[in-house]
């Protein structure tokens, strides 16, 4: 029987937007599946040795709030820090792991990380910030992979 395969895309970069490839790669990981995720954008953040990531509501009316805040009102400068600190206190108290546990395990479950090349070298970013064991290709090299998955993912 052949290993089964997942590849996933990951392009955001917000705190809660980090969550899905991690626990999807991780628990696909875990099944048996040869997995990858692919970073691509602002996805890319989820690589960096420091994950200061923060929450935005704005633009994402489905986001679950303790009130109603009108959309005029999460504009506000510290907003958004605040949003965070609430979603991470919220977090913790589900026993939800942190990202920087999730991405652990997915090293330790030897999902492949790969970081877009060419978004690299456009927003010029330092891969020195970048946790070890990442590997660098472009779209063809998630197409190898992609091409002979049996889920692929867009996140």
């Amino acid at each position: 029987m052949t290993e089964k395969k997942l590849a996933i895309i990951a392009t955001k970069g917000t705190l809660d937007w980090a969550y899905p490839p991690f626990i999807l790669a991780s628990t696909a990981a875990a099944l048996g599946y040869e997995t990858e995720i692919f970073f691509t954008f602002y996805g890319l953040q989820l690589l960096k040795k420091n994950l200061n990531l923060q929450v935005s509501s704005l633009g994402n009316p489905g986001m679950p709030m303790p009130m109603p805040v009108p959309v005029l009102l999460q504009a506000l400068p510290g907003m958004q820090s605040m949003m965070t600190m609430m979603m991470k206190q919220k977090m913790k108290s589900k026993g939800v792991a942190s990202l920087e546990e999730l991405r652990e395990l997915c090293v330790e479950a030897e999902v492949k990380l790969v970081a877009c090349q060419m978004t690299v070298d456009l927003f010029e970013m330092d891969t020195k910030e970048f946790i070890d064991g990442v590997e660098y290709g472009g779209a063809a090299t998630f197409f190898e992979f992609a091409g002979e998955s049996d889920i692929c993912l867009y996140i």
